[in-house]
């Protein structure tokens, strides 16, 4: 299966756009291991400061767009690099992390405990409801169209950047690269404020980085 490319009808291929993935920094949940999903979580003061560092990083990449969920976790991440950039922020809610039904606020011991099997199916890379919500698919089906909508609005080698959710990121990297959904699990989780980096080549997008960041942190949430 190809990858789709975000390229409008008679482009070149391979303009060089980048699109940056980018996870919201920390919250008191995450720190807890507690499962969030679309609960709207705030940052805690150390996840502010997380995204304050890694802003300054991603400033000097110079992006020309910046997209971002609607939660506050993600929308007050994606403040802090439109202070120092200028830029506008626009907010989805199709950006919004999975959907988890009873597993939100479950700690990740009571998940096991109480969903066990359910848990053991979705880390075999079964398509599970997690907690009676969303499929990883139907989130991507939300998720990728408006990465590639942004994106095919960029000018030639231009950087978007998408402030979201670790499971949400992974499922749209997965879906923009053209993975099968069982083997989205194998790119593995994003640490707070940690991002990845999809550039445009000549058959579609590629991986150029994945769960980059300032300093190895440990991947805590809803997709470790």
């Amino acid at each position: 299966m190809s990858a789709p490319s975000a390229g409008k009808a008679g482009s070149e291929p391979g303009r060089g756009r980048r699109v940056i993935l980018w996870r919201h920094g920390q919250t008191s949940w995450n720190v807890e291991r507690r499962f969030q999903g679309s609960t709207d979580v705030e940052l805690t003061e150390a996840g502010v400061g997380q995204a304050r560092r890694a802003a300054r990083l991603l400033a000097s990449l110079k992006p020309a767009a910046i997209v971002a969920s609607d939660l506050q976790r993600a929308a007050k991440t994606a403040a802090e690099l439109a202070e120092l950039t200028g830029l506008p922020v626009t907010h989805d809610e199709d950006l919004r992390e999975t959907y988890a039904g009873v597993w939100q606020g479950l700690t990740h011991e009571e998940i096991i405990s109480r969903h066990g099997e359910e848990y053991a199916a979705w880390k075999r890379g079964e398509p599970v409801r997690r907690g009676g919500g969303e499929l990883e698919t139907e989130v991507a089906d939300r998720a990728a169209p408006v990465v590639l909508r942004h994106a095919e609005k960029l000018p030639e080698d231009g950087t978007l950047v998408v402030v979201s959710h670790g499971g949400t990121i992974r499922t749209t990297i997965g879906r923009l690269l053209g993975l099968e959904a069982r083997h989205w699990e194998s790119l593995g989780g994003l640490s707070n404020c940690c991002w990845s980096v999809l550039g445009e080549g000549a058959r579609g997008w590629r991986l150029l980085e994945h769960n980059a960041g300032t300093l190895p942190e440990p991947v805590l949430g809803d997709d470790d």
